[in-house]
């Protein structure tokens, strides 16, 4: 790093001595701050790598110059300067083009030599009328601005037009062009990505840098694009819909669009009623009753708890991992009482960790008098899971460590650790958890369950793993490489008999329709997917458009590709497709109204957020045209998530609604909130009751159940296995061994 530092401070002197205009640039080059609001160039990057600084400026517009390098610092490459793309004969096929294209750059060793090529070709970009960049023409997913226009013309050749206020970009839009203009759909729709990997510039010290990695996202997007856009042209041209369009909301400065029955269902309690969100409110306040409710929830009662969430500070909406922490503080700032919104193992878990915490007198209620089940926590509960277990235990010599999804009921954890020593983990530290337990135990055997999409998620997951660098794992794990990757997949075991009904329906159907009609959207999945899904999301993961991961994980995505999109300052419509239950929409709704309205209207541009509901077959109802009357075209969705009511979902999925969370009512809620805290007798069955039982080992489920929970706290805060459970496992045992 001081190499580049000095040979930084040369390019700078280079920069004082021939370009006047760039000393307040320099200046601040030199002490490592930002760069001044008043810089007049419109495009300015370093790339540093091993010996060789390129820095290129360009001017407001950088056609009329060169780009220049610092001589400097680095040579310019020794080969010709006439340009491939401009001498390839009128009329080479597309494979002949790519043949061309990728020796072109495979030549060029230096990536500051790959830069400079870029830069060449984005010179022979043809012009683009300004009349073209419009927000409908511009590429989603690039830090960049990016605009596409394509035709099909009669003799089924498609024409390509592009450009970006980006020069790099641009060179990388000249390169698609070249290479695909005047092609057939057929030869458009074969490119894959990987086919153009020689172009990728590697950035800061010969690895795949931020800058570097967002401009190869770029050219990855705008492929997608061209590949989306043909499909459409194609099927315009035959006369066929190019697809039915999945239900979806609209979140814009001005309010929200609804389009689709379900969509319109789901808008309709985003604005609640305001008496209803009083009356609530007061009766949190009066009583000192605080709320844990999962992100899941009927859209109804998350319409009604958002709203009061300003009138009462102790209502939290999160996924499983925080409800139990939530209760704990709303304890400890004097809460008599606590209601969750989930499914029962939640209640359980808040239940026992409020009495590990010392709070036995805080009342833990569940919002129905039924069971509330989940078919998770109903596969671990099941004999073939724990027959799992104990075949796992017996059949190795070597140490043996279960990874538990959360997802469980508390009873689940307590008999599992007698087993087998447990660790609970959540959709977003799973990885993590099991990388760790094989770095500090090397001769592990680790047994996962119960969810088998994302035990199968995970295994691919460390698949693609060993096709990295090391440095590439390094970045996930620092203690581990492509070797001891490698030697951990044959002692990774995960239960092959465990699915969410909810994730479940996220299969082929589904992805054949978002490649098809989504493409270039943000996909989000949860790690709960069926593999097709995980490998999509996956894909668009690695070019920046995409996310897997946990319920907050999908909202942490959400808010920080909208950020990007308001720092931009330009009109701008994103498109995410929820990957996992549809009751997330409310506190995604919530928090993409709350970073449009700390813009300020008259000086922001208009960014629009679109939510999309992937619907399976398996659960629509087919609605007569007439049904809609005189409504906007853009409503004229011919399916409903749901059964023939139309009033939501069925229990068969189709619009990845939980039918177990929807046991959680507003009625329910109020009621065990009127009736508190006189009338407990009446609340026996809402009651959240603590686990008199014992293990099979005499101890206390509440108490064993709990350490599973707590040796995952003690990860999440030092980032290692806790040295109680360590000698679990290296023992043999797990609680009470």
């Amino acid at each position: 790093m001081e190499n580049a530092r000095s040979l930084t401070s040369i390019a700078t002197k280079y920069l004082l001595n021939n370009f006047k205009e760039t000393v307040s640039l320099c200046g601040c080059l030199q002490e490592g701050r930002g760069w001044p609001k008043t810089f007049q160039y419109s495009y300015f990057d370093v790339f540093i790598h091993e010996t060789h600084v390129l820095i290129l400026v360009f001017p407001v517009k950088p056609t009329s110059i060169t780009p220049f390098s610092c001589s400097a610092v680095t040579s310019s490459h020794p080969g010709s300067d006439n340009l491939a793309i401009a001498n390839a004969a009128t009329g080479t096929t597309t494979e002949a083009k790519l043949h061309i294209l990728n020796q072109e750059f495979h030549s060029l060793f230096e990536p500051v030599d790959r830069v400079k090529k870029l830069l060449h070709y984005a010179n022979l970009l043809p012009p683009f009328e300004d009349l073209l960049k419009t927000t409908e023409n511009r590429v989603p997913g690039c830090t960049a601005q990016v605009w596409l226009h394509v035709s099909l013309g009669n003799d089924n050749k498609l024409r390509f037009l592009a450009d970006s206020d980006s020069e790099i970009t641009k060179g990388f839009c000249a390169c698609l062009v070249w290479l695909l203009d005047g092609a057939e759909p057929e030869e458009v729709l074969a490119l894959r990505t990987e086919d153009l990997e020689a172009i990728n510039v590697i950035g800061l010290n010969g690895r795949r840098g931020s800058s570097t990695i967002s401009r190869a996202n770029t050219w990855h997007n705008v492929l997608v694009s061209m590949q989306k856009r043909t499909k459409a042209l194609v099927a315009e041209r035959e006369g066929r819909p190019h697809g039915e369009l999945f239900p979806s909301l609209i979140v814009g400065a001005d309010g929200i669009i609804a389009k689709g029955s379900y969509a319109e269902a789901q808008a309709r309690f985003l604005s609640p009623n305001e008496v209803k969100v009083q009356e609530l409110a007061n009766l949190f306040k009066e009583k000192k009753i605080g709320v844990v409710a999962h992100f899941y929830m009927d859209p109804e009662v998350q319409g009604v708890l958002t709203a009061a969430q300003k009138l009462w500070p102790h209502i939290h909406i999160s996924d499983s991992l925080v409800m139990a922490d939530s209760a704990v503080k709303m304890a400890k700032a004097g809460c008599k009482f606590i209601t969750v919104l989930g499914v029962d193992f939640m209640s359980e878990n808040v239940r026992a960790i409020l009495d590990q915490a010392g709070f036995t007198e805080v009342g833990v209620y569940r919002m129905s008098n039924e069971r509330i089940g989940c078919s998770l926590a109903d596969a671990a509960a099941s004999p073939a899971y724990m027959d799992y277990l104990s075949a796992a235990a017996a059949s190795v010599s070597s140490p043996s460590l279960h990874v538990v999804y959360i997802n469980t009921s508390l009873e689940t954890k307590a008999y599992s650790h007698e087993v087998v020593p447990t660790i609970t983990c959540t959709s977003s530290n799973v990885v993590q958890t099991i990388l760790q337990a094989f770095a500090q135990i090397p001769n592990l055997n680790i047994w996962y369950g119960p969810d088998t999409y994302m035990g199968a998620n995970i295994m691919e997951l460390f698949q693609q793993m060993i096709v990295m660098s090391d440095e590439e794992i390094a970045d996930i794990h620092p203690e581990h490489n492509r070797s001891t990757i490698k030697s951990l997949l044959p002692r990774l075991h995960y239960f092959q008999d465990g699915t969410c009904i909810v994730h479940h329906l996220f299969g082929h159907e589904v992805v054949e329709k978002i490649n098809d009609m989504y493409c270039d959207a943000f996909l989000t999945a949860h790690f709960e997917v069926p593999g097709e899904m995980f490998s999509l999301a996956m894909e668009a993961k690695r070019r920046g458009m995409g996310v897997v991961g946990s319920t907050q994980n999908i909202l942490d995505f959400i808010k920080q590709r909208l950020q990007e999109a308001l720092d931009r300052n330009i009109d701008d419509h994103l498109q995410f497709v929820l990957g996992t239950e549809s009751g997330m929409v409310t506190s995604i709704v919530a928090a993409v109204r709350n970073l449009l309205g700390s813009v300020k209207s008259s000086a922001g541009a208009k960014v629009s957020v679109e939510i999309i509901f992937p619907v399976s077959s398996e659960s629509v109802t087919r609605t007569p045209n007439s049904s809609l009357g005189e409504a906007p075209e853009f409503l004229n969705i011919p399916v409903i998530p749901g059964v023939t009511s139309g009033e939501g979902c069925s229990i068969h999925g189709g619009c990845a609604s939980c039918p177990y969370m929807k046991m959680n009512s507003l009625s329910s809620l109020l009621k065990v909130c009127r009736s508190l805290p006189h009338d407990k007798d009446s609340l026996s069955a809402y009651e959240a009751a603590r686990f008199s039982l014992q293990t099979p080992k005499g101890k206390l489920i509440a108490d064993v159940g709990c350490e599973p929970i707590l040796h995952m706290r003690h990860f999440q805060a030092t980032k290692r296995l806790p040295e109680k459970l360590i000698d679990q496992i290296l023992h043999n045992g797990g609680d009470g061994q």
